[in-house]
């Protein structure tokens, strides 16, 4: 059934005439990348590689994960363009580099570019088609191989990982970062799931295992590695020759103010200096080179997204240029002028795009029907966006789960398989409770789109598969759940405060109020070095009543909370002396006779029951269901022990917690919602008017 709607799909690569295919939905061109590559990729060969530009990242992303569900057989590779503007004074962001580099380098190795267990399509953005690109030559010979028994110059290594953009540290727990400590190196590869940790004994390279960068410990050996540089450029000997030749051909002499030329004269990074990148090469290429004769598949509005791409390069290089030939131009940091490269030797121009297009048989996709011309050839499929529930939803004399029924029915009348998709499988399996509730018969759990085929006659299929809109084909009808309940908003964590205890120096200023556990109130009066056992320490001095001192070392810092800040009116306790003690002792006592009154309250409410309150299924899952985000992990959590609480029958005493904005009222509304649907009052307390 997958690729049966498809067939006008069959040997379309093996002419060089350009084909827009028309009827394609959002959602439907997972399936349709699937079928291309399977039937047809480069030179018509089945399985052959293909490239797909996506109109921008988030729909490449978006793009995977849909063919992970529809295509699992096949690998997807990202190439993402650098996630920052162009002619920035930023460089791109280490984990994106990485993988961009990892991915080039791995087109470069031609025949080991593709894995012989998969087909293989390449996604793209238009941002990253338009960036020139180091030469292939030098990303083959940029990969580093490595493998246990191999005779390897620590030094060399190290020297390598350092020209290469990999940052030494103390400990490694970022991509891109090594650490060295005495015949152990260790370092976090690009494109690697964890860091690896290489064992030197002399020149030899003795073995490589993985290990967790949070507890520095090892999870298992492994044979090999191969190592990619972590920045598009690299700072040899030759390179910097080149560079300096080039910058100043292109600018002139340079002044004691050029901060980029002097840093990169020096071999040492400079921030942003890949927008400097053609001048490190005689000369770049494109990843028109790199994918050389693959087939190219074009999203919708991806040409449309290349044309913003090159105004916006335009706007911020004419920026650059004229703050250069102003007189009093206001330059960024540290008054360090920009001195902007050309942009057609960064960026591709739009007629050099349709220079590398021609003659290559582009397929262009569109969701809208289209005329056929000389030059260009139509293929029309049946795709068309699913119904949505817009009208239904806002209308409060129509059930929107007795709505979706009427239109599941209406599609199995068309000779068509519905199947609804659900963001989360606590959603999947939500919806199709409510729907059983709402009168549904045979709804059926699928695990992958290929199970669809094994659906049962007039059965309806629940899958997990994040689509924003839904979409019907001649043979099924893959029902979103936004159509239904409307956009899912799915909220981003918020960074929660870290505990009162202290871990860091830096977290303190001199003069701040501090509590150490075993002496008491103190104030902080800076960070000192003395001499103890014959060696120099780092210690944290902090002075008590009396001008008493008290060094505590640097590693004991846990032993300390924050009181106040430097203008808190605090008596010092004295070092030494029992008053500390005292309070400690009587507060203990106090605490003990709070925490046996408690227990006592405790005991006494457990004593006494009520009747359970549980919620009814269907219509407890039909109001979650109207919930327009997605919960969290936290959140679901809240409420299954809530949940828990009201049907033990006996009295709850809980605190919910939570920032501002983490969903604290829709877990207290499904606590009242179960309550009043018990035939229990509720009453919702809040401080200000809701």
């Amino acid at each position: 059934m997958a690729f049966q709607s498809l067939t006008r799909l069959d040997r379309i690569f093996l002419d060089d005439a350009d084909k827009v295919l028309t009827g394609i939905p959002d959602g439907y061109e997972a399936l349709v990348l699937a079928k291309l590559v399977r039937d047809g990729g480069e030179t018509g060969k089945p399985g052959g590689p293909l490239v797909f530009v996506a109109r921008d990242g988030q729909r490449m992303a978006d793009v995977e994960a849909s063919l992970s569900f529809f295509a699992p057989w096949l690998r997807c590779v990202l190439l993402p363009a650098w996630d920052c503007l162009p002619y920035d004074r930023v460089s791109p962001g280490l984990d994106m580099a990485a993988k961009r580099i990892a991915v080039l380098a791995e087109i470069a190795r031609s025949g080991e570019a593709q894995n012989n267990e998969k087909p293989v399509l390449y996604l793209t953005t238009p941002n990253a088609l338009v960036q020139r690109v180091p030469p292939r030559e030098f990303m083959r010979s940029q990969v580093l191989h490595a493998a246990s028994g191999n005779r390897i110059n620590m030094d060399d290594l190290v020297n390598w990982l350092s020209r290469n953009g990999f940052q030494r540290t103390s400990t490694v727990r970022e991509t891109g970062e090594f650490a060295v400590r005495g015949g152990i190196l260790d370092l976090f590869a690009p494109d690697a799931e964890a860091p690896l940790r290489l064992d030197f004994f002399g020149d030899t390279l003795e073995s490589v295992r993985t290990f967790d960068a949070t507890s520095q410990r090892t999870l298992a050996q492994a044979s090999s590695l191969d190592l990619v540089p972590m920045s598009e450029v690299v700072l040899s000997d030759e390179s910097i020759a080149r560079f300096r030749r080039n910058y100043i051909g292109l600018f002139g002499a340079a002044t004691r103010e050029d901060a980029l030329y002097l840093a990169v004269s020096e071999g040492r990074r400079y921030a942003g200096m890949e927008h400097w990148l053609p001048l490190f090469f005689e000369q770049l290429e494109t990843l028109f080179d790199y994918f050389d004769e693959m087939p190219v598949i074009f999203d919708h509005l991806a040409r449309e997204a290349i044309i913003q791409r090159h105004e916006q390069i335009e706007d911020h290089y004419q920026a650059r240029h004229r703050a250069l030939e102003t007189e009093d131009a206001n330059y960024d940091e540290h008054s360090t002028p920009y001195k902007p490269v050309p942009v057609d030797q960064l960026y591709l121009k739009e007629d050099e795009i349709n220079e590398k297009l021609a003659g290559r048989g582009l397929v262009s996709l569109s969701p809208f029907d289209t005329l056929e011309s000389a030059n260009k050839r139509v293929i029309t499929l049946d795709g068309r966006q699913g119904r949505a529930f817009a009208t239904e939803r806002a209308s409060n004399s129509v059930n929107i789960f007795d709505a979706l029924i009427e239109h599941l029915s209406a599609l199995r009348k068309q000779g068509k398989q519905p199947v609804i998709a659900s963001w989360s499988a606590g959603a999947r399996d939500r919806m199709a409770h409510v729907l059983e509730e709402h009168g549904l018969e045979r709804g059926q759990i699928l695990d992958g789109f290929g199970e669809i085929e094994s659906l049962k006659q007039g059965a309806t299929g629940f899958v997990t598969l994040k689509l924003e809109t839904g979409f019907e084909t001649e043979n099924f009808a893959i029902i979103g759940e936004q159509d239904v309940l409307g956009d899912r908003l799915v909220r981003r964590s918020k960074k929660r405060k870290g505990s009162e205890f202290l871990s860091e120096v830096n977290a303190l200023n001199e003069g701040d109020i501090v509590v150490h556990v075993d002496h008491g109130i103190a104030r902080f009066a800076g960070l000192r070095t003395i001499e103890a056992a014959g060696a120099p320490h780092d210690c944290l001095e902090l002075r008590y009543a009396g001008d008493d001192r008290l060094f505590l070392p640097v590693e004991n810092i846990e032993l300390l909370s924050r009181y106040g800040s430097a203008d808190t009116e605090v008596q010092l306790d004295k070092l030494g002396g029992g008053n500390w003690q005292a309070r400690k002792a009587k507060l203990k006592k106090q605490l003990l006779e709070m925490a046996d009154a408690l227990i006592k309250i405790a005991a006494a409410r457990l004593l006494k029951t009520t009747e359970p309150l549980v919620p009814q299924e269907g219509l407890y899952d039909e109001f979650a269901a109207r919930f327009p985000y997605e919960e969290t992990e936290d959140q679901l959590n809240a409420i299954d022990a809530i949940m828990d609480d009201l049907a033990a029958g006996r009295a709850m005493d809980r605190l919910v917690c939570g920032d501002v904005g983490f969903g604290k009222t829709e877990v207290a509304l499904r606590a009242a919602f179960v309550a009043a649907m018990s035939g229990v009052q509720v009453a919702v307390v809040v401080p200000t008017t809701l």
